[in-house]
């Protein structure tokens, strides 16, 4: 059984292509969500079970300045 799902790992994804784009280190993305320094690394990490949650990716949303579908 996988630890995260295929909705998980999409939205993962995408948040990692925004990250990178911005040319963002995991620690400011983690600074900016007001999470440890390390949140970032494990969600980004397939074999941690550490993912977002609605209340993350609503603030992923205002922080990269873009939709939540986006």
């Amino acid at each position: 059984m996988p630890v995260k799902s295929e909705i998980d790992v999409f939205v993962i994804n995408k948040v990692k292509e925004k990250r990178i784009a911005n040319g963002w280190s995991q620690f400011y993305l983690a600074d900016e969500l007001g999470m440890s320094a390390g949140f970032v690394g494990q969600a980004e990490n397939p074999k941690s079970p550490t993912k977002y949650n609605l209340q993350h990716i609503n603030k992923l949303a205002r922080i990269f300045k873009c939709s939540l579908y986006d």
